[in-house]
């Protein structure tokens, strides 16, 4: 399959823009590991976009590292920021491929993360990006997010996860993108 330059660059420049937004090392202090997550597609419609030609499934692990802009109140409620950064195996027409992603995102809720709602756009790569009769365009899709999350037991979590991938035309008219309605289990540090 062959990448075209501009899909590259465009691509390039996504990832260069998501790392910019990454702490410097002096906020090292500040950055940690918040949480660990593992996520499965429960749902198969669609909200965003066009329908979906082919079914997809998707399995990812994520971890969720806390940003330094953050405000919280006295009472430990506030807004707060994160990177989440997943990778997994998205399954559609009998082809596999591996997806990597990066989404900033900003979080309302309690300062611990035991109860956190959460919105979030980024960049993801994809190994493969042709499955049957659907074509996301190419390996690079924006990825939009967001989510709830409420404890279940001591540190561990239980969520609910909208996530979209699209390539928004970059490659074409002719690309179609994907909704994923995800449960997720999660543990807190």
């Amino acid at each position: 399959m062959v990448l075209s330059h501009h899909s590259f660059h465009f691509g390039l420049l996504a990832i260069v823009i998501c790392c910019l937004l990454i702490p410097g090392l002096g906020y090292s202090d500040e950055l940690g590991l918040q949480s660990l997550s593992i996520r499965a597609r429960i749902s198969e419609k669609t909200l965003l976009g066009e329908e979906a030609p082919e079914d997809f499934k998707e399995y990812d692990v994520s971890a969720n590292l806390h940003l330094p802009w953050n405000t919280y109140s006295t009472s430990g409620w506030g807004l707060g920021s994160r990177l989440m950064a997943s990778g997994g195996l998205l399954r559609g027409a009998g082809e596999n491929a591996l997806v990597v992603s990066l989404i900033p995102e900003l979080t309302l809720g309690s300062e611990d993360g035991r109860f956190l709602l959460d919105l979030g756009a980024g960049g993801a790569l994809f190994s493969r990006w042709r499955f049957g009769t659907q074509d996301y365009g190419g390996p690079f899709q924006f990825a939009l997010t967001s989510g709830v999350t409420v404890p279940l037991y001591a540190k561990l979590g239980l969520g609910y996860r909208f996530l979209h991938y699209s390539d928004a035309a970059v490659n074409g008219s002719d690309t179609i993108g994907a909704d994923f309605h995800m449960i997720e289990f999660s543990y807190r540090f």
